[in-house]
């Protein structure tokens, strides 16, 4: 598959899982779609240690330094993966997975060239030891009881929007 194959995919399958996929060319786009996204209330957890995180323009008095206390999270994940929609979160680079799973709303930042087909192929282009923690999070979270009510964000955010840049 070509990579825009690849993205065309990715973007169809997690459109289907309701995670709200975008694709931007640039970072002034980027900042455009998260002033949408963000523009209701909430405090937003932003590491800023990635050269992307670092592009993002969020006004500072809504930025917390810790993510218990946000109703977003804005990161730049490790990569998606085409075949289920998912986004790749991970322990690598310091990075808290909690921080994807606690606040309410999940923004994913994927770069293009970070898209994979299949799982499979993901772990095959590791280098090295594969960090400590991995979480993929394939839409909003869902869970049932067992009468079959379903409830949205009891084990994960209850929103997720991914800009693919």
């Amino acid at each position: 598959m070509t990579n825009d194959s690849i993205i065309k995919l990715f973007m169809e399958n997690a459109a289907k899982v309701s995670a709200d996929p975008v694709r931007v060319a640039n970072t002034r786009e980027m900042n455009s779609v998260l002033g949408k996204i963000t523009a209701r209330a909430g405090a937003i957890y932003l590491r800023k240690k990635t050269d992307v995180e670092k592009t993002v323009r969020i006004p500072k008095d809504r930025i917390v330094t810790d993510y218990h206390d946000a109703a977003f999270t804005i990161e730049q994940v490790d990569g998606a993966i085409a075949e289920t929609g998912s986004v790749i979160c991970s322990s690598s680079n310091g990075r808290v997975v909690q921080s994807s799973l606690l606040p309410a709303h999940h923004i994913a930042i994927v770069k293009s060239d970070t898209i994979y087909e299949t799982l499979d192929e993901y772990f095959a282009g590791l280098n090295g030891t594969p960090p400590t923690n991995i979480t993929l999070i394939t839409g909003p979270s869902r869970t049932a009881d067992i009468e079959l009510t379903l409830t949205i964000g009891v084990h994960g955010p209850e929103q997720v929007s991914i800009i693919i840049i």
